[in-house]
């Protein structure tokens, strides 16, 4: 194994040396997926920083792992907290995982996605920069926003060509709705922040990598509502269709589901993001879209496969009647928006990283459904029996 001391080198065969990761947001769901691998293909030492270590507790036993030293886990919230500047000092790379990013929490609160997601981020790059040490900056592909296609005649042959709707780091705009679409708070906020660590690269020399994940899905992705979260939340789609069928009930489609996204497995994103830790010199000054542009289905689509698969995954047969549209105004309330296409042009990876997504759609969700069933499953049953007893 990599962790034991045989020799790794990077993609133009430099040894690997090990570096101190602080890993801010390591408690989440792409965090704890970053963390796994390092721990278990890696020398790396990790600072763990977050509020919640749910889904790294199984990391953090003490002594009895290979990685036993290696992983810290320090509990704190990056809005107040005086041990910041010191962790980031102690470590040669940051990697800034934390924020809001639930889009039924960008309409109802505005603020705090607007606080999380830039001024609270302000510190971070600030430490970074002044202490010269480098940053792995998560944004997201909303910073896109519409694509120009959307714009478009409804019958135009224009929103056919990909230079319409397909998405580059240096080359497409980022479209917003009106102001009082609210929805648009989390993308102008991601935009700012990608903004200020552009030019912190440009005028003071930080080296800095932005990652824009393009619907990162797996195992341990958001919550399960009165399960593991609260049981008024709304999580994204993956766990809301989740949620919906370990309940056996109806798929909700916002506005029709016609939005189309594209759907990239966790596990191969999570390769990328190694290949940007271990190279720098490829990493550094770019902005790396990670998608699997073959992955492309409306959220209808997902609806239909992912009732496919979790009754051959549960056993149980699929509702007579298994999707119910919605009004996104119903759902997420006034002043929701949505952007209709998200295609990530994959041009700049390839180049730096030489890398390419792997996993099918359809293995992903099984994957993921599997893992669903055979952690909530029982526990869901349990909620629903009790709430029926006490009616």
């Amino acid at each position: 194994m990599a962790a034991s001391g045989v020799s790794r080198v990077d993609l133009d065969g430099r040894p690997i040396k090990p570096m101190t990761i602080c890993m801010i947001g390591a408690g989440g769901f792409i965090g704890s997926h970053l963390c796994e691998k390092l721990m278990s293909e890696t020398p790396h030492k990790v600072l763990a920083l977050d509020v919640y270590s749910d889904k790294i507790k199984h990391l953090l036993e003490p002594d009895t792992l290979p990685w036993a030293g290696r992983i810290q886990f320090h509990r704190l919230n990056i809005k107040h907290d005086s041990r910041l500047e010191g962790l980031i000092k102690m470590s040669d790379l940051t990697i800034n995982l934390a924020a809001i990013c639930t889009p039924a929490d960008y309409n109802t609160r505005p603020l705090d996605t607007i606080y999380s997601n830039f001024i609270d981020a302000l510190p971070v790059v600030k430490y970074c920069s002044e202490n010269n040490k480098r940053l792995i900056h998560f944004s997201t592909c909303e910073v896109y926003g519409k694509t120009i296609g959307s714009f478009l005649p409804r019958d135009s042959p224009l929103r056919q060509d990909p230079a319409y709707y397909v998405l580059k780091e240096d080359a497409s705009p980022c479209i917003f709705g009106p102001i009082e679409k609210q929805r648009w708070s989390y993308a102008c906020a991601k935009q700012l922040i990608e903004r200020l660590i552009y030019a912190e690269g440009a005028e003071n020399g930080l080296q800095f990598s932005i990652v824009r994940p393009f619907n990162w899905i797996g195992p341990r992705m958001d919550f399960i509502p009165g399960i593991d979260g609260p049981s008024e939340g709304v999580p994204r789609v993956l766990a809301c269709f989740s949620n919906a069928l370990l309940r056996r009930e109806q798929l909700k489609l916002v506005d029709g589901g016609q939005s189309q996204r594209t759907f990239i497995y966790i596990k191969d994103a999570i390769e990328v993001v190694l290949l940007m830790i271990e190279n720098p010199d490829r990493a550094n000054g770019h902005i790396f879209n990670v998608g699997n542009p073959n992955n492309e289905v409306t959220v209808r689509q997902l609806a239909e496969m992912m009732t496919e698969i979790y009754s051959k995954v549960s056993g149980e047969p699929p509702l007579e009647v298994p999707t119910v549209d919605v009004s996104s105004k119903v759902f997420y309330g006034e002043g929701y928006d949505d952007s209709d296409k998200r295609i990530p042009d994959m041009t700049i990876i390839n180049r730096q990283l030489g890398w390419n997504p792997k996993t099918s759609l359809w293995d992903l969700l099984e994957s993921t459904l599997t893992y669903q069933h055979r952690t909530y499953a029982e526990a869901v049953k349990q909620t629903m029996s009790k709430s029926v007893a006490s009616s």
